[in-house]
Formats: structure tokens, sequence, C-alpha cells
């Protein structure tokens, strides 16, 4: 961090273009007192590892699951009360209609695939499996492509490691695995169908039940830029509320606000834990400092 009373700060920030941050990354949201180096890669999550085993960002997103666990494992981030994405999941377990006719409880003791064990996606679906449609997860071989992306985290026992470079799209296709848990890399062919019947009405269902939006990532800044510059991430913060305003899209999106996500980032807390992501149930409070949990109050 380039601290200095004449120039804006410059923070090193992994923050990947969508509708809601468009603005802040073209510079259509700006700000005197700080600056972006919009260093990460293109697809943020690529970032997450490099960020919280080598502090190569002072700021960005990350995967609340990711967060979670970082909080879990005492690593130096504190979230803003500012969801950079989030969506309903029920859509994101899929199944070769062509092989079998699955509904939720028959993955139990088949063998399901997902990027990685702690990934968001599967986080939420997995939970939405086991609570809404009483899968036992435990019963389900879970087969992996990449670790987590903190060194700390081991996968639950019955976790399988697959050869690196699976493609689990063409191991669906090809009737390798049972079913996947894959949100945007879900093969489009006619032969895959969801594993939630009519999941997207499921979801729509859901969300007017629960009056939530699964948080898919968040924004973190490094907890030295809280303590030494409470000013910058009150800015910070403006920026996103700002940058978001200017969207286009009508997509919904978890709402900005400890108070409004507090039953939501709850689920993600209890299904994190459940599912063996968090060595121990954590407080929501906890995932905020002074600075952040009054941010949109």
């Amino acid at each position: 961090m380039n601290d200095t009373t004449v120039s804006p700060l410059t923070l090193r920030v992994n923050l990947a273009e969508y509708p809601s941050t468009s603005a802040l990354r073209s510079g259509a949201v700006r700000s005197p007192l700080v600056e972006f180096d919009f260093c990460g890669p293109e697809t943020a999550h690529n970032g997450f590892k490099a960020m919280l085993r080598e502090n190569a960002f002072d700021a960005g997103e990350l995967a609340i699951v990711t967060y979670l666990q970082a909080i879990a494992y005492n690593k130096p981030f504190v979230m803003l009360p500012a969801p950079v994405s989030g969506r309903q999941q029920h859509h994101c377990a899929g199944y070769n209609s062509a092989l079998h006719s699955f509904s939720p409880k028959d993955i139990e003791g088949k063998r399901v695939g997902v990027r990685s064990y702690a990934q968001t996606t599967g986080l939420w679906i997995r939970g939405i499996l086991q609570h809404e449609y009483g899968v036992d997860l435990d019963k389900v071989t879970w087969l992996t492509v990449t670790d987590g992306h903190l060194a700390e985290y081991a996968d639950p026992p019955n976790c399988t490691r697959l050869p690196k470079g699976s493609d689990l799209g063409q191991m669906l296709l090809e009737g390798e695995i049972d079913a996947a848990l894959l949100g945007n890399d879900m093969p489009q062919d006619p032969r895959i169908k969801t594993l939630v019947p009519d999941a997207i009405e499921a979801g729509k269902a859901w969300h007017a039940r629960e009056g939530v939006i699964p948080i898919n990532h968040v924004f973190v800044v490094h907890r030295d830029l809280t303590r030494e510059r409470p000013d910058v991430v009150r800015e910070i913060y403006r920026l996103l509320v700002e940058s978001r305003a200017q969207s286009t899209s009508k997509a919904p999106l978890p709402p900005f606000g400890l108070e409004a996500n507090r039953k939501g980032l709850t689920l993600a807390i209890d299904w994190a834990f459940e599912q063996k992501i968090i060595p121990r149930r954590l407080q929501v409070d906890e995932l905020f400092d002074d600075v952040t949990a009054s941010l949109g109050a």
C-alpha cells in the first residue's frame, strides 16, 4: 500500500468485470482518495489463492466460502458488507438424462463431480440438496479437480481428487461421473437435466420463502487498511454502491449492508460448518470489524 497525503492511495485489486463492477473498473466511478490497480487475473477466482497465500492483493473479491475459511484460519482480510456477485443455485446440479433418471436422493452412493469441494456453488447446491431434498451428503463420493484456496484446509474423507485437467462437463456427457455441481460451466446439451426438478421455479420459490439470494463473492480489504485508512475503506464502499447503481443488469443480487445480509451469511456459515469446510461455526459479526460493520448502516 502506497500511503501518502498528497496523492491517492493506490491499491492492488483482484476484481472481475461484472455489470455491478463495470463502472468502477472503467473509471466512470472514481475518487480522489483511492485508485485501483486492477492487476488480478481475468477470472477472479484464479487470484484467490495468491491473495491469501502470497498477499498478492490489497483488496478485491473473494468467494464467501473462501472468506469464511480465511476468518477461521486468521488471515488478515476484512469483509465489506458489499456482495460482488450472487444468484439462485438450484439449477447448478446436473445429470445426463440419456444415461439416468435421477431425483436428488438418487445421488447417494454415486460419484458427483465439483471443481473444488470448497467452491461456493458447491456449498450452496449441496446445502439445498440436503435441507430441501433430504440428501445425505456423507453418502456421496465427491470428485474434485482442484484443491482449496487455503493451505490449512483439507477436503473431507469422502472426496477423491481427479487427475489434473479433468473436464467435469465432458465426463458428465460421457457417463464417467453420475452428476456434477457446475455453475456457468454446465454443458449446454439437451441431455443434461437439472437434478432439482423445475430448478428455476424451485429457486424462485425458495427465495420467496427464505428472502435470500445466495452470495457468491464479497469484497474484502487487507486488515491493515481498515486500521490505517478507515476513510479509504468507507470510500471503497461508496464506490461499490455507486458502481452497482450504474449497472443496467436486471439480475437480482444480494443487498448491501450487514443486517440485510445477516440471514444469508448465517446460512453460508451453517452449511459450511455442516459440510466440513470450516473447522468451527463462526458468528456473522466475526466477519467484520468496527469500520466495515458500520458501512451502509
